[in-house]
């Protein structure tokens, strides 16, 4: 990922270079409700998780993009919802099926020895 330049401006104008989302994200300010939850949720997964920040955006814009073209084909909210859910559901199913405890693998591994 390439290094961003952000130039605040006023009386304290300071330039950062990054390349991490949620310090880009933190930086601008915004005043449309999606994109505040957005960024809400960019800060959530910084403060949870350390890394992940652009993943997590770009997914949930994704989301709600397909949302809004769903909702322009007459789809209620509702309905995009549950389709949510269902496949968060199946998602999350899938992955602890395809899950490999790696700890008995470690444990295993240092005991052989």
């Amino acid at each position: 990922m390439q290094d961003k330049i952000l130039l605040s401006t006023g009386r304290d104008s300071t330039v950062t270079v990054t390349n991490d989302g949620a310090t880009i994200l933190k930086a601008i300010g915004v005043d449309n409700p999606a994109a505040k939850v957005l960024v809400d949720m960019s800060k959530v997964q910084d403060d949870e998780v350390g890394d992940g920040t652009t993943s997590v955006t770009v997914l949930a814009a994704e989301l709600l993009r397909e949302a809004e073209l769903l909702i322009s084909k007459k789809i209620h909210p509702q309905t995009i919802i549950a389709g949510w859910r269902a496949a968060t559901k199946a998602s999350r199913e899938a992955l602890l099926k395809a899950a490999v405890d790696h700890g008995l693998v470690m444990y295993s591994c240092s005991n052989s020895s």
